[in-house]
Parts: C-alpha cells; sequence; structure tokens
C-alpha cells in the first residue's frame, strides 16, 4: 500500500516543482514518509505522509483519497490538509488564517501530529535558506504550530522545535 500512495502522490503532484529549487515536489512527501519511518508508525501514516499535500495542492479530493486508500489515510490526510486557505477564507488576512489553522491542527490526532512535525522538520531549513525574506513570517508561524503538536512522536516534536529554532538563529531573530 505504501508504494501505491508513493506513485498516487508522484502522478498527481506530476512535474510540480519546490517553490524555492528546480527539485521536483515529490522529493518532499519522501522526506517526509522517510522522517515519519524513523519513529514508531503504521502503514497508514507512511501512505498519509506521501499523499500530505495532493487534496491541498492538486485536483485530487479526499473521496478519491478515501476510495483508494480507506478511511484511515484519509482521516490523516484530511487532518493535514490546510482548511482556512484563501479561497475559502478571502475575509480573513494570512495571520487570522494561520491563527485559525494552529487552532485546529491542536485537535488533530497525534498520528498526524507526527506527520505534521515531520513536515516542519523537511520545510524549515528550506524556507529559511531559499527565501530569508520570508523566513521570518514563515518562522513565527511554525512557533506558533509546533508548540500545539505536542502528542505527536517526542523525538519529532524536539526536533521540529530544533529546526524553528535554528532557523530563528540563522535569520538572527529572537
Amino acid at each position: 500500500m505504501e508504494e501505491k500512495a508513493l506513485e498516487f502522490a508522484r502522478k498527481a503532484h506530476g512535474e510540480q516543482l519546490r517553490k524555492y529549487s528546480e527539485e521536483l515536489y515529490i522529493e518532499h512527501p519522501k522526506r517526509v514518509a522517510e522522517t515519519v519511518r524513523t519513529v514508531s508508525h503504521t502503514t497508514e501514516m507512511i501512505c498519509a505522509a506521501y499523499l500530505h499535500d495532493v487534496v491541498e495542492d492538486t485536483p485530487v479530493e479526499i473521496e478519491e483519497i478515501k476510495k483508494k486508500f480507506g478511511n484511515k489515510v484519509a482521516q490523516l490526510v484530511e487532518e493535514l490538509t490546510d482548511e482556512f486557505v484563501k479561497e475559502k477564507y478571502p475575509h480573513l488576512n494570512r495571520r487570522r488564517r494561520k491563527d485559525k489553522e494552529v487552532e485546529r491542527q491542536a485537535t488533530i490526532s497525534n498520528e498526524a501530529k507526527t506527520i505534521k512535525l515531520a513536515d516542519v522538520i523537511d520545510n524549515t531549513p528550506d524556507i529559511v535558506k531559499n527565501n530569508p525574506g520570508f523566513g521570518p513570517k514563515y518562522l513565527s508561524e511554525m512557533d506558533k504550530l509546533t508548540r500545539v503538536l505536542v502528542g505527536g512522536d517526542p523525538i519529532l516534536f524536539e526536533k521540529a522545535c530544533k529546526e524553528v529554532n535554528e532557523g530563528k538563529k540563522a535569520l538572527n531573530l529572537k
């Protein structure tokens, strides 16, 4: 099932590239899955790690994930998909949308929190290095987010907090 999820994500993301590099987007979910694999996990968590950005960044809908991978994987992907996006909440500014997203993610399952921590671990150094202008805003958001991901894997929680703090030091933030 994990290979099927990886292949589905690869096809869904197609030729998408990472925002700040020429790397194919699929490399990010692959790294997130590999990070999740280093701690206590389930097959469903690995599948969801591969698929965590598919609903948010491609035309794929959560129902298709449910049909192909089952309720548990779909639940995790849904928990990991931002709800408070500009398209749905144009009346809220970015800060308010991100604050509401933090509130929502405080209530997601511990399995989803573990995957989200792996996502933070992978994204943070990339953004700090490749977009230092956006870095301070991103780090502020990740600082708030990581605090509510308590309950996710404690090793990944510590690593995510460390990445955020190292990013702050690299950009000379407090």
